[in-house]
């Protein structure tokens, strides 16, 4: 059982962990978000703005509000790995990976050795409480959550052998990046697509991994948890943001003739 990874935790419960796409660098959205019922929150520095320092920032607020960070980093990158590790985020997202080299990589960089390759500064960095957990080294390895993201027809042939990866936790399906390379960009109810989406799903599951994906039409929650996913990711913070402006803006409109949004 993990010892501080309440993510991690959950799953190994075999309950299915929702969360909330943090897009914005925003402290008080994410202390907000942890606030109005959201546990796990997934922030996204890959498509996000979010930088290093932001997202400690994002980390201090969640963790004081009560709530789990999830980060999806910006790409394999041992370095970036080693920094926001050192920083305690415990439960990383991969996009892009496509073959079991790949993911061997990525475990490497996120392990102390003799599994792994990370660098060590544990007495140091905030991850181990600048050294109050006298113990951090011993059981990093094993409160870590490894997630990579499947989302590209070169890693469909290759899923096996990712799944297989020993450090490995879950395997994302990315169906939007996924249909893009197959010349089907937002064609997510393509016959092709959806084929290939329930093949993916057969096989992740067969291989004995966690299953991750976002929602969709016709994919809320609850249809995906029968499915046998265990983690979900569901509403986006600026997309939320933005349809509350759009609706209000055209409430505004319908009351006041003066009023015209830019």
């Amino acid at each position: 059982m993990s010892r501080y990874n309440q993510t991690r935790a959950a799953l190994e419960q075999h309950r299915t962990v929702s969360t909330l796409w943090l897009e914005s660098a925003s402290p008080e959205l994410a202390e907000l978000a942890v606030y109005a019922g959201w546990k796990t929150l997934l922030v996204d520095n890959e498509h996000g703005v979010s930088g290093l320092e932001h997202t400690a920032h994002l980390l201090r607020a969640i963790e004081a509000a009560g709530g789990e960070m999830v980060l999806r980093i910006p790409a394999f990158d041992p370095l970036y790995l080693k920094k926001i590790l050192d920083m305690g985020v415990r439960s990383i997202m991969v996009p892009m990976i496509n073959s079991a080299e790949e993911g061997r990589a990525l475990v490497a960089a996120c392990r102390y050795p003799p599994q792994g390759e990370r660098g060590y500064a544990a007495p140091i960095v905030r991850a181990s409480r600048y050294g109050a957990i006298s113990d951090y080294a011993r059981h990093a390895n094993e409160d870590l959550l490894l997630i990579v993201q499947i989302e590209h027809v070169d890693a469909v042939e290759e899923v096996e052998a990712i799944a297989a990866v020993e450090g490995i936790d879950m395997l994302f399906i990315g169906p939007n990046d996924l249909a893009g390379s197959m010349g089907r960009l937002e064609q997510l109810e393509d016959p092709d697509v959806r084929a290939l989406i329930g093949d993916l799903e057969r096989r992740i599951t067969a291989s004995g991994r966690w299953m991750g994906t976002i929602t969709g039409p016709g994919r809320d929650v609850a249809t995906l948890s029968r499915t046998g996913y265990r983690f979900v990711a569901g509403p986006n913070d600026v997309a939320i943001f933005a349809t509350a402006l759009r609706e209000e803006a055209e409430r505004w409109r319908a009351l006041s003739a003066d009023f015209e949004p830019t």
